[in-house]
């Protein structure tokens, strides 16, 4: 939907949804709670989502990075498939708002479909709309157009900022409204992100738009983030429903992978001290972490190793151990910042070392994250605990270098003992005991059959005792439990540990063992123990899954670790509104061993049908309820043998993907066509159409250096993205030096041409290094002879690397962006004209693609880019040939190519970038017209992956690389097509949405702006 005109808003969500079927999984509730509607309540525990006790655990997904919607339901079925119940999502005012007075959500924009795929996936939806998000994007997330129209401080109280945020927030409210949780909705809260400083003006903003929503349709409690252990917005003017803490423990450097720093020990304690009447929530845990620009930049890969397994081991369940109850990891799935939607310090990539890398491809974070989300999904007695104690010495025995925390459960006193070694950086493996309490000992020290509980170096682990699957109860386990509930009629218990490692458990076995399905492993052991109990022991050495106990009541089955997240429990729908979410719609689940994934599950009859992927032929095990006889995975009949249980529903197999995954093959990138795209720089180029940058006056607080009085800020004349070129006319005699200062933020650089004379190109620094500084003086003696009588035209073609994203100054946000200082040695400049892309920000063409996607240059205003232009007439060259004679200067290379990639097959396919070492040139690459990916030779990234929906994988692609030249030696890049993962599965009905090239004239320019529009 396309809002235009006055009165829209921003801020801060959180709600559920409607009743359908949802049994009462905690049945003992607090008599008071606090809300601000009924379907969603908390106290000092948890939410209770309909009066139910609700463990909310999830991560973060931001939509804009994904710009195709029918790929959004992929995601929301991995977070799903890990046992998670909750998505996070920032949306993009820029995105949103590019121009005063327009809202657009349209296309990637849209909310609905990400509030449908949300139901649809059975996940509860946090919406944080900003306006400020930071997520490493251009101006944190704020809208350009502000930076520049504003004369207030942003994210203040002033009137002007408050105008410009409240037509975003309404068009905000009036889309999630009819999807909150009282109206059958996923959406269970929203909040805003802001800076470390808490002033008098902040808290009035953040009132501003708590009121906002209290006087809207907005029925969700307000949440807050606050940027580490602040004390921010707790009480008084501005005050949230439910305050929030992020933690990012490992910072930002991925440079040393193996450098951690202990885990915080205040998590616990600060929650008493500020809100201990509240649940304890982490709107944001770091589970990953941007990379930035410099030729020693470690890339994406070492940043998914810094914060891998054994982090999310470690530091996860340190926050567990602090009684968090409200769990959101950042990130879920990064993405690409495609345009110009990065700040300076990143990228193209927001890969984020997430879960589920950029490729959409899972990683063995994801392995963890499953491990620990179904362990809580099966958990529901660790919802509700009391902190008892922590530290070394008291129910940790015969080792103080082991550090455990004591939670329990108040009603039914199960208990959690959270174990990590005391120096949580160690890498020694050690051992220890336990004195513990269960449901039939007192003071009982374990283990007691197996001769310790190990620690690995870097692993933290939960032993258990008094917790119940179904109707049985576990007396304890210092084996972890991956899955534990109800299949069918028998209650199920899936337990999984190292197999270096020793383990056991006590509980009392219900109904007739079936002998021959008792395990015959000499690793595995049973003896009989007090109460009526049998303790199961498994030794080390212990892989693959075995079936320990199987009955017509009980099946429990325990595997090694690897063996255990090769498992997946998907939940089979049940119905009414709530029919995909776990606990509310549906109880029913089943367990599949074997798949690369497994996204949906259903019954009819007793036929069990998958749907999931596959990228190798793989082992199959099914244990589902008894009246299951046959199988389907993605709708072809599974040869089944029975040999996990005695009774019906528990099968082996294999699933081997369909030949057509062996069909993928991708082209190489010939037959490209080439042509100038720096007109600007000739003697008889007419800039009479450009913007007249004769501005002597800004909002942006940081003035110019030195010049005539006149502003040369991009933003200040509607080019806020991208390229941006500068035309500055001076009259020749006597000129022979100048004097330039040019900003474009972190990493950028700008190349300076007199007439058609090169001058040079300038950096943030001499080594272009991540850390640069974000502007550079430009100091040249023009060259003999370049200097011509009458007019002289001095070019300038500045990449615009976004704006700052976050500071304690206010003003961070409005950036100088573009030429701070200009100065001959003589006389004076006249006309300075400029050009960024066409229409700028008030009249941009490509509705579809949106305000972030083009720039500039001559190229991109022609619509080169564009599937559809026609090359037939330009010169035949390879983009490895690069510019004619090796000079400076922007050429665009297109060409096309054909996929046939066959239904049903997710191939993740990227764009890699390579060249001889030390050549310093940009490269902005476009797949059928999205701005995909930005090369900086000599600064970072080289591979960027596209999915299809921008690629077409049933027909043809266009791609454009405009290639900027950045000196006089010659650059020379290969660009190569590349397959990274091909599965037999994904989600259907992927829609391309590529808008093909049409004749370009003047922009159209709305008539409610207040800035002239740039037609050029």
């Amino acid at each position: 939907m396309l809002f235009t005109g006055k009165r829209l808003g921003a801020f801060a969500l959180l709600a559920g949804f409607l009743p359908a079927v949802y049994p009462a999984v905690q049945p003992n509730l607090p008599r008071q709670t606090v809300s601000r509607t009924p379907e969603v309540q908390f106290d000092q525990y948890t939410l209770l989502i309909h009066g139910q006790r609700i463990f909310l655990h999830g991560a973060e997904l931001h939509t804009f990075r994904l710009p195709v919607p029918s790929l959004w339901p992929d995601i929301l079925e991995k977070f799903k498939a890990a046992g998670l119940n909750l998505v996070s999502v920032y949306i993009h005012m820029g995105v949103v708002n590019p121009s005063r007075g327009v809202v657009d959500f349209q296309g990637y924009r849209a909310l609905q479909p990400l509030f449908d795929a949300a139901k649809a996936a059975g996940l509860w939806l946090i919406l944080r709309p900003g306006p400020y998000i930071n997520a490493e994007s251009t101006a944190g997330g704020i809208a350009h157009w502000t930076t520049t129209e504003i004369a207030g401080n942003l994210r203040s109280d002033a009137a002007d900022w408050r105008d410009a945020w409240e037509d975003y927030i309404q068009g905000i409210i009036a889309q999630t409204a009819p999807n909150q949780i009282n109206h059958g909705g996923p959406v269970i809260g929203a909040f805003a992100l802001m800076d470390l400083e808490n002033p008098e003006s902040r808290a009035r903003y953040f009132q501003q738009l708590i009121d906002v929503y209290h006087a809207s349709s907005i029925v969700v409690p307000l949440t807050y983030n606050d940027p580490g252990p602040g004390r921010n917005f707790i009480n008084g003017t501005g005050a949230v429903d439910l305050y929030g803490m992020d933690s990012y423990f490992v910072g930002a450097d991925c440079s040393d992978p193996n450098k951690w720093p202990q885990v915080p020990d205040y998590y616990h304690r600060y929650h008493q001290e500020v809100n201990p009447s509240q649940p304890w929530f982490f709107p944001e845990f770091q589970a990953g972490s941007f990379d930035g620009w410099g030729p020693n930049s470690p890339g994406y890969e070492l940043c998914n190793q810094l914060t891998g397994p054994t982090l999310q081991s470690v530091f996860n369940k340190n926050a567990w151990a602090s009684n968090a109850k409200l769990i959101s990891y950042y990130m879920g799935y990064g993405g690409t910042s495609w345009g110009a939607l990065p700040f300076p310090g990143s990228y193209t990539s927001y890969d984020y070392g997430s879960f589920i890398n950029e490729s959409r491809a899972l990683t063995s974070k994801f392995d963890e994250l499953k491990l620990q989300g179904m362990f809580i999904r099966s958990s529901p007695d660790f919802y509700k605990t009391d902190w008892i104690s922590d530290g070394s010495t008291g129910f940790v025995t015969s080792n103080s270098a082991v550090f455990g925390t004591f939670l329990q459960n108040p009603d039914n006193k199960a208990s959690f003992y959270i174990l990590r070694q005391k120096d949580s950086t160690s890498t020694a493996i050690t051992t220890l005991k336990l004195n513990i309490t269960t449901p039939i000992s007192t003071n009982l020290q374990v283990p007691l059959v197996v001769s310790d509980v190990t620690l690995g170096g870097r692993e933290s682990k939960v032993v258990i005792s008094g917790t119940s699957f179904g109707a049985s109860r576990i007396d304890y386990t210092t084996a972890e439990i991956f899955f534990g509930g109800k299949i069918g009629d028998r209650d199920v218990l899936f337990l999984y540990g190292g197999s270096t490692q020793a383990h056991e458990i006590r509980l009392k076995l219900t109904g007739s063992a079936s002998t021959d399905h008792l395990t015959k492993s000499s690793q595995i052991t049973s003896t009989q123990s007090e109460g009526d109990t049998t303790i199961f022991a498994f030794q080390t050495g212990v892989t693959g899954l075995h079936t320990v106990y199987d009955s017509s009541t009980q099946l429990i089955l325990y595997a090694d670790r690897q063996t255990a997240i090769t498992f997946w429990a998907p939940v089979i729908p049940g119905s009414g509104d709530l029919a995909n979410f776990w606990s509310f719609g549906s109880n029913s689940t089943l367990l599949v061993g074997g798949p690369y994934l497994v996204r949906h599950a259903s019954i009819s009859g007793s036929t069990l049908a998958l749907t999931g992927d596959l990228n190798v032929t793989a082992p199959f095990t099914v244990i589902a309820p008894t009246n299951v006889k046959s199988v389907t995975w993605n709708g072809a009949n599974v040869e089944l043998t029975s040999g996990i249980s005695s009774t019906a529903g528990g099968f082996t197999g294999r699933l081997t993907p369909r030949d057509a995954i062996k069909q993928v093959a991708v082209p190489a990138l010939t037959g490209w066509k080439y042509k100038d795209s720096l007109p600007e720089i000739a003697q008889d180029f007419d800039d009479s159409s450009w913007t007249l940058a004769n501005r002597t006056t800004t909002n942006v607080p940081r003035k110019p250096y030195y010049g005539d009085g006149r502003v040369l800020y991009n933003c200040d004349y509607g080019y806020c993205e991208n390229t941006v070129l500068w035309r500055g006319h001076f009259e020749g005699a006597g000129q022979t030096k100048m004097n330039l200062s040019i900003n474009g933020g972190e990493g950028y650089a700008a190349s300076v041409w007199l007439n058609d004379a090169f001058l040079g190109t300038s950096y943030g620094n001499s080594s272009n290094h991540r850390n640069a500084i974000p502007e550079a003086e430009f100091h040249v003696t023009f060259p003999e002879g370049a200097v011509r009588s009458g007019d002289n035209v001095i070019t300038i073609v500045q990449d615009n690397m976004g704006h700052d994203q976050a500071s304690s100054d206010f003003d961070n946000f409005k950036v100088a962006r573009g030429v701070r200082g200009f100065q001959l040695d003589t006389g004076s400049f006249g006309d300075w004209k400029v050009q960024g892309k066409l229409g700028g920000y008030t009249g941009f063409l490509d509705k579809q693609r949106g305000v972030m996607n083009e720039g500039g240059l001559f190229g991109e205003r022609k619509g080169w880019h564009l599937p559809g232009f026609d090359t037939s007439s330009w010169e035949s060259r390879d983009l490895s040939d690069g510019l004619p004679n090796g000079s400076p200067g922007v050429g665009f290379f297109v060409t096309k190519f054909t996929l046939d990639i066959p239904n049903g097959i997710d191939a993740f396919i990227s764009f890699t970038f390579k060249e001889a070492e030390g050549q310093t040139y940009r490269a902005l690459l476009f797949v059928n017209g999205w701005h995909m990916g930005k090369r900086v030779g000599n600064l970072g990234q080289f591979k960027f992956p596209v999915h299809q929906g921008i690629l077409d994988y049933h027909g043809e692609n266009n791609i454009a690389v405009a290639l900027w030249s950045m000196d006089r030696n010659a650059v020379s890049p290969k660009l190569q097509l590349e397959v990274d993962t091909i599965l037999d599965g994904g989600v259907p009905g992927i829609v391309t949405a590529n808008p093909a090239w049409s004749a370009r004239g003047r922009a159209h320019c709305p008539t409610n702006v207040s800035i002239n529009c740039p037609r050029g």
